[in-house]
């Protein structure tokens, strides 16, 4: 059963939707996409009701605005449960605390930001809202002297993306302060099939152009990162549905069963995988999960409705013999086209999609975005051989001004 909301519906998760006649809430998402043409939607009341009656019910998203209607209306299912436990910040650190017994993190209201005694905070360390979304209000703090800008910043943002997204999604009443761990940082696409097995169906690594960055800006996957992560991944997943089942999470009984899950993780310096968060419902957000289409032939959607298991010894050896002609390995990059901080939407007058495109070698997929709605140009993917990797290293530095056309 899906349900639709905005920001972006993918071309392939419409296509999957309209193949596999799911059942989809009408809302004014999925009237505008034209659903209507092609399977009935159904009504709030019809939603619930073929929900209660379908024994092994799935429920998949692609926003996580979604959670708002969920929140109202599906309170007598254990979703509610499932999907709290993770989007609170503070509930899944405290949920996953045994796993990590010397992770440090605390919670604070951000009315008492002002309070506190920075010193006696190890450093460094991220802040970040207890439930949030797409990076926002996500600040690294190395040193004492950074803290008076930092919060000055974090107060800014806060103040221009109020009423943005419903509180479900993001809000900015509590924030959490953690550790930060060094290394590099992955975000994975998975879920929980009808037996609480988890299941991996891609695996990416966020790219930064320094150690101080935290900016959503470049995510790649590879046939190394896969085999690099996937045991390991899989591993702490199961740990994960361990404890849900432990804990005072009323999940005791079936665990995390029929659930997807987009989870970012950090690799520390002893090469052990670190939670950094937990987004329920969904895949990847904006539907740029569809990466794992390009890579490796994956439609993510369809194998979590269908309860499909990548075969990824059998995955990887197919992408060995597509490059081996090639001789030279490849890897697919999700580039993120966001608007420069310093400049106000209201005084561009048009951004270049083509000369932005024309960067990289091998374009497979331009999402344009309305900017003036949402910070963000566009989503690319692209496939970048290993050895051209400096256009995609050269992204990671850019501001995209050169392919912005100011008002006079």
């Amino acid at each position: 059963m899906i349900i639709l909301e905005e920001p972006y519906v993918s071309r392939l998760l419409k296509d999957t939707i309209i193949e596999m006649k799911l059942s989809v809430l009408k809302n004014k998402t999925s009237e505008r996409l034209g659903f209507d043409k092609y399977i009935r939607l159904l009504r709030d009341e019809e939603f619930i009701e073929l929900l209660i009656r379908e024994e092994t019910c799935k429920i998949y998203s692609n926003s996580e605005i979604s959670l708002a209607w969920i929140g109202d209306n599906l309170g007598f299912t254990d979703i509610s449960e499932k999907i709290g436990l993770f989007k609170d910040k503070l509930r899944f650190r405290k949920l996953i605390e045994n796993i990590y017994p010397d992770f440090f993190y605390k919670g604070v209201e951000f009315g008492r930001l002002e309070e506190l005694d920075i010193e006696c905070i190890r450093k460094p360390f991220i802040i970040k809202p207890a439930v949030g979304f797409f990076s926002a209000g996500v600040y690294k703090v190395s040193t004492c002297e950074e803290w008076e800008k930092v919060l000055k910043a974090l107060k800014q943002e806060m103040e221009a993306i109020k009423g943005l997204f419903p509180v479900q999604v993001f809000s900015s009443g509590k924030f959490v302060i953690e550790d930060y761990i060094e290394g590099p940082e992955l975000a994975v696409d998975a879920y929980y099939n009808s037996k609480g097995k988890p299941v991996v169906l891609n695996i990416l690594e966020h790219l930064f152009p320094s150690e101080d960055d935290v900016e959503d800006k470049v995510y790649v996957t590879s046939k190394k990162i896969i085999k690099n992560y996937l045991e390991a991944t899989l591993e702490l997943l199961s740990k994960i549905n361990e404890a849900a089942k432990l804990r005072d999470s009323g999940l005791q009984e079936s665990g995390l069963r029929n659930f997807p899950l987009h989870i970012e993780l950090r690799v520390d310096k002893q090469k052990k995988l670190i939670p950094v968060e937990v987004n329920p419902v969904r895949f990847a957000g904006w539907c740029t999960a569809d990466i794992a289409y390009h890579a490796y032939g994956i439609n993510v959607h369809r194998y979590f409705l269908e309860g499909l298991e990548p075969d990824w010894s059998e995955v990887l050896k197919n992408r060995d013999e597509t490059q081996k002609e090639e001789k030279d390995d490849r890897t697919y990059c999700l580039l993120i086209a966001k608007k420069p901080g310093d400049i106000e939407t209201k005084d561009i007058e048009a951004f270049d999609y083509e000369g932005f495109v024309s960067r990289f070698e091998k374009p497979l997929e331009l999402r344009k975005l309305d900017y003036r709605q949402y910070p963000v140009f566009a989503f690319l993917f692209t496939e970048t051989k290993n050895s051209n990797w400096e256009e995609i290293d050269r992204y990671l530095r850019a501001d995209l001004k050169e392919h912005i056309k100011m008002k006079k």
